[in-house]
């Protein structure tokens, strides 16, 4: 389905983003991902593939961002699919969050995916696709969730305005949303507002997330990665501006 493809993806380490890194390997791709960590980038492509490029890069600079498109395009010569797949998640409670926590969750899921976007777009052929991850918070309001929430929605919006400025060069951009799905990541998002959250108390919060969703539990990373590989595949070649939500019908039922 993408063989002979070049694809990129942000926070290819664990969770959506390996899964995704794994199943467009399987389907053909040239597959790179980026983390921080040097031990989980290493371990990563180990199990993605031999042919998995691992770049440590932080997206919160401008400076890495450059340099992984230039790496990027001294391997391959071009990109044709960007999963912006890198964020944060927790608690943003208004009486008691931090300017510093505000600062860093947006940054990270806000500010680096337009400054990724502008790093590769020069490298992304004609025709590209680039698959932008939101999440369900962007459609519902939950106590506590408010700048990731509000930090989805902007992502939300990335995917209407990066699709209508890329128009010309055939480069479709679309969001993928998943609902509460079984990472790592979950562990911060389902934390409580008080500190020290035992493992026996978030097993709890586990169980009871997924007795509020309709198909009764929660979602894979593979489900998640399915939908990403359709957005990257040609067989999504109509589609602009759009939002895919995977949440078991969590904010849709």
């Amino acid at each position: 389905m993408l063989k002979g493809k070049t694809v990129l993806i942000t926070g290819g380490t664990s969770g959506i983003g390996l899964a995704a890194a794994k199943l467009m390997y399987a389907n053909g791709a040239r597959v790179v991902i980026t983390g921080r960590d040097a031990g989980k980038l290493a371990a990563a492509r180990q199990e993605i593939g031999e042919r998995t490029l691992a770049l440590q890069v932080d997206v919160l600079s401008r400076d890495h961002l450059v340099t992984m498109a230039l790496t990027i395009k001294d391997a391959f010569g071009g990109l044709d699919v960007f999963f912006a797949n890198a964020g944060v998640a927790y608690v943003t409670p208004l009486a008691t969050t931090t300017e510093g926590e505000y600062d860093t969750l947006m940054d990270t899921n806000v500010k680096s995916v337009f400054f990724s976007l502008q790093a590769v777009q020069p490298i992304l052929r004609e025709g590209a696709s680039v698959i932008l991850n939101t999440a369900w918070l962007n459609q519902v309001g939950v106590p506590g969730r408010g700048v990731l929430s509000a930090s989805k929605a902007a992502v939300r919006s990335f995917a209407r305005t990066f699709s209508a400025e890329l128009l010309a060069r055939r480069i479709r951009v679309n969001a993928v949303s998943p609902g509460l799905i079984d990472t790592p990541i979950l562990r911060r998002v389902g934390q409580s507002e008080q500190p020290g959250q035992t493992d026996s108390e978030f097993k709890e919060y586990l169980a009871g997330a997924a007795k509020q969703i309709p198909v009764g539990r929660l979602g894979h990373p593979d489900e998640i990665a399915a939908v990403v590989l359709f957005l990257a595949s040609d067989a999504s070649s109509y589609m602009r501006g759009s939002e895919l939500v995977v949440d078991g019908g969590f904010a849709q039922l």
